[in-house]
């Protein structure tokens, strides 16, 4: 990258990426001062509120962040709801296939930037994926909702509260056709994940419904590739983070470091910025709760490889089914 692209990328998605970043330390810090590492979970998740409007200004921003901050907290909720049943593993893959494609109408009617259900399935497929207590719920309520408020805080604190020119967008029409493409790709991807026994089948849900937020066929499936391979390349990035065992105060700058760059180089390549999500989305695991190194790694390799298979499925399937009347 030559030095006038470099600037020209700090100068246009730095800000974003220095807020976002901010939005998801503080909540992660303050948790663990408070000696609740478990919680951090919760808190990652109502900070992805500063992840929505990045391209928005004024209200318009409050508006779209204040509402995908909603839905993130009652998801968090959800995933505590659904892991506090005993049959949990496939309770949630039914749930987040309601969850995918739910999420994607409000997506679509509201006009959310970044566009598509894919934040709301990680926050309830991370959660419900941990045992839980019906007695969490009141921290896992309140720790979301005070991170979704700090960054809707600091999103819009330097934002002039001034009328923009619409200032209440114009509802879409929900998108029926592709939540259900949505519910049937997490559907399926959870379903195999969980029959073949993988832990974390959460992943495989997201690996399917990440390309399908693209439009177009030819790009869905170069987003499938891209995840595919940013996400082996994160693997190795990921196995050196991780590696040295750094404990949680250490694991959460790391974490808020690959979130900056994360923002910095999603807007011009997919797959490069896999290869931040994929150490960063493991991180987030391994502060919450610990667990052996390896057979994360694997998990989250092969879970990776079952959601690309069935995005493909299912965007050849989309792309071949109309075709068929003609």
């Amino acid at each position: 990258m030559k030095p006038t692209d470099l600037r020209n990328l700090l100068a246009a998605a730095g800000p974003t990426a220095v807020r976002v970043g901010v939005s998801v330390a503080v909540p992660l810090l303050v948790v663990l001062a408070l000696g609740h590492p478990r919680w951090s979970v919760y808190a990652a998740f109502g900070a992805f509120t500063s992840l929505y409007g990045r391209n928005h200004v004024h209200l318009s921003r409050l508006v779209m962040q204040a509402s995908a901050g909603a839905a993130l907290v009652s998801c968090v909720v959800l995933g505590v709801l659904v892991g506090a049943h005993p049959q949990r593993a496939w309770l949630a893959v039914v749930v987040a296939a309601l969850v995918a494609g739910a999420g994607n109408l409000i997506a679509s009617a509201e006009d959310w930037h970044p566009p598509g259900p894919l934040f709301l399935l990680f926050a309830f497929g991370a959660v419900s994926s941990a045992p839980h207590r019906i007695a969490d719920l009141p921290a896992a309520a309140g720790v979301a909702a005070a991170s979704a408020g700090f960054a809707l805080l600091l999103g819009n604190a330097t934002a002039k509260m001034r009328k923009p020119r619409d200032p209440r967008r114009a509802r879409l029409r929900p998108d029926l056709g592709s939540s259900a493409r949505y519910g049937i790709a997490a559907l399926l991807a959870g379903a195999a994940a969980t029959a073949f026994g993988i832990g974390h089948s959460y992943w495989a849900t997201l690996a399917a419904v990440a390309p399908l937020s693209v439009p177009g066929t030819n790009a869905q499936l170069v987003r499938v590739w891209h995840r595919i391979a940013g996400t082996l390349a994160g693997l190795v990035v990921a196995a050196a983070v991780l590696a040295p065992g750094f404990g949680p105060y250490p694991s959460v700058l790391i974490l808020v470091l690959l979130q900056v760059i994360t923002e910095l180089v999603i807007g011009r390549h997919y797959g490069l910025a896999m290869v931040a999500i994929t150490p960063m989305a493991l991180l987030m695991s391994q502060v919450a709760a610990p667990r052996p190194v390896g057979p994360l790694l694997w998990d989250r390799g092969i879970e990776t490889a079952v959601g690309a298979a069935v995005a493909s499925v299912v965007i050849l399937v989309s792309w071949w089914w109309p075709r068929q009347g003609n």
